[in-house]
């Protein structure tokens, strides 16, 4: 089958390109014609009709924004200084992944219940864990919170997630701050 050759604009893209580089002794660079530019006729919007009885938006409605990992500087020095004593804390130590996982959202559902706006959430330290690890190495429940909190039916209130102050754990635990429940 013979080559199918260049498209004219495949042809004028090679044409520029090759006019970039230096041709050998007793070779020239192939002229590059300039194309003129496409023109671009605007055609006006259609209308949008709504069915029967229906109706029908104009536009897609935006997506929801998620919510920002920011608190506003007063929480964030009382997290930072350790002045701030959680109204919760549930303790995740001595658990496999499963029953950490139900106990996890059980206490997020107490600490809720309770009007908590701050949870001390004790899981060990982080360490580098295989993903598929299913609770046998050390760290296997500390490398899973996040993205456990973050598919939970709890992730719409939760606030923020800040690594606890030495007083209360350290590297080993969590803050989680709630939001303000109306």
């Amino acid at each position: 089958m013979p080559p199918r050759g260049l498209s004219e604009e495949e042809a004028h893209a090679w044409a520029r390109l090759a006019s970039t580089v230096t041709p050998f002794a007793g070779k020239h660079a192939p002229v590059v014609a300039e194309r003129p530019a496409p023109t671009i006729v605007p055609t006006p919007p259609k209308a949008v009709r709504p069915a029967r009885g229906k109706d029908v938006p104009s536009a897609p409605p935006a997506a929801p924004k998620a919510p920002a990992n920011t608190l506003d500087s007063q929480w964030d020095r009382k997290l930072k200084s350790g002045q701030l004593q959680p109204d919760f804390t549930l303790d995740l130590h001595g658990h496999t992944l499963d029953t950490a996982y139900r106990r996890l959202l059980d206490g997020m559902r107490q600490a809720l219940a309770m009007d908590a706006r701050t949870i001390l959430l004790i899981a060990g330290k982080e360490r580098p864990v295989d993903p598929a690890d299913r609770g046998q190495r050390r760290g296997a429940i500390r490398a899973k919170i996040l993205d456990w909190l973050a598919a939970s039916e709890f992730s719409s209130d939760i606030a923020a997630v800040r690594r606890a102050h030495i007083r209360h754990g350290g590297e080993g635990a969590l803050y989680l701050v709630l939001k303000r429940r109306r």
